[in-house]
């Protein structure tokens, strides 16, 4: 029958341990001697070296060869969406219905205006936006000559869009059969919306089947244009100033006093009959005035 093993003590275990950190007999420490320990450790300094070196060297090609100011890859956005205000989407549609009657109802339409439109406030716009623009023609900027290394924005100011500024009315035309909605088109950097320097794009509105004749339409700035000044848009780093062209829509609802528009920005670059994206280049809505 094999015998048992013998059952070593702690002080064994110690000495043991203490014979592994450093045998003196071989001159081992930790089972290598001192040399090959030496040449272990300039193998591993070498090896982060090198992976140091490269880890950084990759970082610096991508800072180099990526643009602060603009996405290398824009591909998804070839023509831009748009947008209308007062922004009081449903589940599926944006419904604009107010009560004239009820203060409370068409005050909500005018507030949610006001606060979409005070970043372009007069005031505001010719102090950070005051370099002289050529109407009519695309703002090319080569270079960064603007304070702190941007570029130039045109202004755009809340008095251009008339009596839908809010400044003459400051109920939009809510408290009667009379509101304005605004027409926002978001922006894409670079995007030029015309081949052509004199066909600039502009705001057209019309009743959707069924709802024709229920009211008459009047655009601010005339016609609806958005001038072509305001093109290319830069980026938010490099433009920080610029604010996008709006065109104020004002219906004079008659009859039963309910329409449903749609609101497309017209221009040889901007499509608007993509069935998966019901934005891209134009924006259908619900407006109704109760009484």
């Amino acid at each position: 029958m094999a015998t048992l093993k013998e059952k070593r003590t702690c002080g064994q275990r110690c000495e043991d341990f203490g014979r592994f950190v450093w045998n003196s007999e071989n001159g081992t420490l930790m089972g290598r001697t001192p040399e090959k320990w030496v040449y272990i450790s300039l193998y591993y300094v070498a090896f982060y070296v090198v992976m140091t070196g490269l880890f950084s060297l990759s970082i610096w090609v991508l800072m180099y060869t990526l643009s602060p100011y603009a996405p290398d890859y824009q591909d998804r956005l070839k023509s831009p969406g748009v947008m209308a205000w007062p922004d009081t989407y449903g589940e599926e549609i944006l419904e604009i219905i107010y009560n004239t009657s009820d203060k409370a109802s068409w005050k909500k339409m005018s507030n949610c205006l006001h606060d979409f439109l005070k970043p372009y406030n007069d005031t505001k716009q010719l102090e950070c936006n005051h370099h002289n623009c050529t109407k009519g023609k695309y703002f090319i900027q080569k270079t960064f000559s603007a304070p702190d290394h941007t570029k130039w924005a045109c202004p755009f100011t809340q008095s251009m869009l008339g009596p839908c500024s809010g400044l003459e009315d400051p109920t939009f035309g809510y408290n009667c059969t009379m509101p304005c909605v605004i027409i926002k088109m978001n922006r894409i950097i670079d995007f030029l919306p015309s081949n052509q320097t004199d066909h600039p794009p502009y705001v057209n509105c019309t009743m959707l089947e069924g709802h024709e004749n229920v009211a008459k339409i009047e655009y601010f700035p005339e016609n609806g244009i958005m001038d072509l000044s305001y093109f290319p848009y830069y980026g938010r780093l490099a433009q920080p100033t610029y604010v996008n062209p709006l065109v104020a829509v004002r219906f004079s609802l008659i009859g039963k006093k309910k329409a449903k528009i749609q609101c497309r920005v017209v221009s040889d670059k901007i499509s608007y009959q993509n069935f998966y994206d019901p934005y891209e280049g134009k924006v259908i809505f619900d407006i109704q005035a109760l009484k």
